[in-house]
């Protein structure tokens, strides 16, 4: 699992059929900081309705997703799991 800033939108005209009424977020994974990181974007299914300059926290794992989803039939494998409200980092 990894922090990352939500970006922006995917608009297709055509998805695959598991994919149909799931949001696809483009992110790019942050510090903790909240700076991006030299990472690259990349899309990720979004069920909790997470929105653009959201934190989020992303998971990247096909067999995490594939139990959120209850099914292996959907071409996924990033998806983000929860939108970050507050981020409180002890350094010491």
């Amino acid at each position: 699992m990894f922090l990352a800033k939500v970006k922006g939108n995917v608009v297709s005209t055509q998805k695959n059929k598991y994919l149909k009424g799931h949001k696809l977020l483009i992110v790019q994974p942050v510090d903790l900081n909240g700076n991006f990181t030299d990472a690259k974007e990349m899309i990720a299914l979004d069920l909790i309705d997470a929105g653009v300059d959201d934190t989020v926290l992303v998971v990247k794992e096909g067999a995490a997703v594939q139990q959120i989803l209850g099914h292996k039939k959907a071409p996924v494998n990033t998806m983000i799991v929860a939108v970050v409200d507050d981020l409180d980092v002890n350094e010491e």
